[in-house]
C-alpha cells in the first residue's frame, strides 16, 4: 500500500484504532481587516508551505479579522471562505478548521468549521459570546459542543472567548485534542497563555490555541502566541509574528498518561442549563 493509499484509508474508513502520529499545523496570521478574498489567497500562499499534515487549524474570523460588521461580512455554508476550505482540505489530504462569519436561517453565527478532504463539513457555533466586544449584539449563540471524529482522533473545536468557561470544554465525552480558534488581544496575553495550561491539564487532552497577530481595523493589537501543548500543559508558545508550524502529536503518550494518572475518572457530574 502506497503513503497516499494508506492516508486515504484512514481518512475514508470508519475505523476504531486511531492514527498513531497525528501531524496539527498552526497557521497565526496578520489577518486583512475584512478583506476575504486577500485573506484567502494570503493562507493558500502559507499552506503551499506546509508539506505534510493531517490538520490545519486557522484562527478566528480567519477572512475577516473579529468583526461587528456581521450583516457586510456574513456568508453562507456555500460562500467563498467555506469553499475555500473544503478546496484546501482536498489538495492538502488534511481537515482545515477555522472560524467564519456564517448565516443560517436567518442568523448569523460565529461559526467554526470542520472541512474534511472528502468535502463534507462539520462545524460549532460559538457558545460565549464576547460582551464587551458587543459580539451578542451582532451574532446568534451557539447551543451545543461539536465533537469531530477523523483518523480515528476525536477533537473539541471551541472559539476564542469560550476559554474563560472550563464547564463548556470538560472532558465528558473523552476527547483526545481541544482547540480554540481565537482573536485574542495583546492586552490580556497572560491570561491566553495560562488559561490554554489549565484546559489542557484539567481535560488530559492536547491543547491547541491558535490565534491572529498584528492590530486589526479597530485597533486592537494581538500578539499571536499560538501552541500546542501536551495533556501535562506542556509546550512552546511561538512569537508576535506571523508564523506556521507543524507539531506531531502521540496517541499512545496520550492514552498511556490517562491510564497512568487517570484524572478523568474522578471528574465531577453536572448538567449545564440552556
Amino acid at each position: 500500500m502506497s503513503e497516499n493509499d494508506f492516508r486515504n484509508f484512514w481518512n475514508n474508513k470508519n475505523v476504531n484504532n486511531p492514527m498513531e502520529n497525528l501531524k496539527i499545523t498552526l497557521i497565526q496570521p496578520d489577518i486583512i481587516w475584512e478583506n476575504v478574498s486577500d485573506n484567502l489567497q494570503k493562507y493558500s500562499e502559507m499552506i503551499s508551505k506546509v508539506d505534510e499534515t493531517d490538520v490545519i487549524v486557522l484562527p478566528e474570523m480567519f477572512t475577516t479579522g473579529f468583526s461587528m460588521q456581521s450583516e457586510k461580512m456574513k456568508e453562507t455554508m456555500d460562500g467563498a471562505g467555506v469553499k475555500w476550505m473544503k478546496e484546501t482540505a482536498a489538495s492538502k489530504n488534511a481537515s482545515v478548521v477555522g472560524s467564519l462569519i456564517i448565516e443560517e436561517n436567518g442568523d448569523v453565527f460565529n461559526r467554526a468549521v470542520w472541512a474534511f478532504p472528502d468535502g463534507k463539513t462539520e462545524y460549532y457555533d460559538k457558545r460565549h459570546l464576547f460582551t464587551m466586544g458587543q459580539e451578542p449584539y451582532h451574532y446568534s449563540k451557539g447551543q451545543q459542543k461539536t465533537i469531530v471524529e477523523f483518523r480515528g482522533w476525536k477533537f473539541c473545536p471551541l472559539i476564542c472567548y469560550d476559554l474563560r468557561f472550563p464547564v463548556w470544554s470538560r472532558n465528558t465525552e473523552n476527547y483526545d485534542v481541544l482547540i480554540y480558534v481565537a482573536n485574542w488581544p495583546a492586552s490580556r496575553h497572560f491570561v491566553w497563555q495560562n488559561l490554554l495550561i489549565a484546559r489542557a491539564i484539567e481535560n488530559q487532552a492536547y491543547c491547541v490555541g491558535v490565534n491572529r497577530v498584528g492590530t486589526d481595523g479597530v485597533g486592537l493589537s494581538y500578539h499571536g502566541s499560538s501552541v500546542m501543548l501536551n495533556a501535562k500543559g506542556e509546550g512552546s508558545f511561538l512569537g508576535e509574528t506571523e508564523e506556521i508550524k507543524t507539531f506531531q502529536v502521540s496517541y499512545h503518550e496520550l492514552q498511556n498518561f490517562r491510564k497512568n494518572f487517570p484524572v478523568l475518572d474522578d471528574k465531577d457530574e453536572f448538567l449545564i442549563r440552556f
